[in-house]
């Protein structure tokens, strides 16, 4: 998480959970000429339009009275989604058991990106067991991972 990220973070995290959410992840991105900051929220429930909504109503005048950007931004509120992206160790940690897929910033043993079901997570190291072995990955060297659902699946559960 960047520097502005983390102070976006700390800012709306105790209006997302007085509203009865939890806040996932937090990024600021330019996209083109634009700056986006978006929000990711989760409950036990799943999250629909209106909690967006509600969120996205509740952060935008805490953001309007904090001001704590020169930059003016557009402000997006989502769920984090089934595939979620995985960007922290807390993320790796509650994925423990799922299928991911990660991505390398440069090849690892000559792969740009490997899927499995991640087994462990340590401070700096994920385990990741694949159909060939098992990998361990420092988090540091992904650049990108995700928890793969199985959308064929959804009907057995």
């Amino acid at each position: 998480m960047t520097k502005t990220e983390k102070e976006f973070y700390d800012i709306v995290l105790p209006v997302v959970q007085n509203l009865g959410y939890r806040l996932y992840d937090v990024l600021y991105v330019k996209e083109g000429a634009d700056w986006y900051l978006r929000l990711f929220i989760d409950n036990d429930k799943g999250i629909d339009l209106d909690d967006c909504e509600k969120v996205s109503n509740q952060v935008g005048e805490k953001l309007d009275e904090v001001d704590p950007i020169e930059t003016s931004y557009v402000l997006e509120v989502s769920s984090c989604g089934l595939e979620r992206h995985l960007r922290s160790t807390e993320h790796f940690k509650a994925a423990r058991g799922k299928e991911i897929e990660i991505k390398f910033f440069k090849p690892f043993e000559k792969k740009k990106e490997l899927t499995g079901v991640l087994e462990a997570v340590e401070d700096e190291t994920i385990k990741l067991k694949t159909e060939e072995k098992t990998y361990e990955v420092y988090i540091d060297d992904i650049s990108s991972a995700k928890i793969i659902y199985h959308w064929e699946d959804e009907g057995n559960e």
